[in-house]
C-alpha cells in the first residue's frame, strides 16, 4: 500500500475559494471507492501505486473539466515496500510515541 497526499488549486478562478472543487473531490474519491481522508491542506489517498496515480490523474483533471484553463496540483507520495503503510498509521505511531515519554 502507498499513501498519496494531493492537494488541487484552480487558478484564475472568479473567488478565492475553492470550496466547490474540494467538494467534487470528495465525491469523486467516494463514487471510486477511494479510501481518504480530507486534511485543511489536502486530501491523502490510500491504495497501491497504481490506484493511486490513477486517482492523481483523474482528480487533476476535474477543475479542467469544469472550464478552468490553469490547474496546480502537488503530490506527496509515501510508497514503502517493505511494510504495509495505512491511513492513520504515522499519526498512532507519533501519538504511542508521546504516551509512552508522559509515563
Amino acid at each position: 500500500m502507498a499513501l498519496l497526499e494531493i492537494s488541487i488549486v484552480p487558478i484564475g478562478t472568479d473567488s478565492p475559494s475553492i470550496g466547490d472543487y474540494v467538494a467534487e473531490v470528495v465525491k469523486v474519491c467516494d463514487q471510486h471507492g477511494l479510501k481518504y481522508n480530507l486534511t485543511d491542506m489536502g486530501t491523502i489517498i490510500e491504495g497501491d501505486a497504481d490506484t493511486i496515480f490513477s486517482a492523481a490523474k483523474m482528480l487533476h483533471e476535474l477543475p479542467f473539466n469544469r472550464g478552468i484553463s490553469r490547474v496546480l496540483t502537488h503530490l506527496t507520495i509515501d510508497d514503502r515496500r517493505d511494510k504495509a503503510i495505512h491511513l492513520e498509521d504515522e499519526v498512532k505511531a507519533v501519538q504511542d510515541r508521546l504516551t509512552q515519554k508522559a509515563a
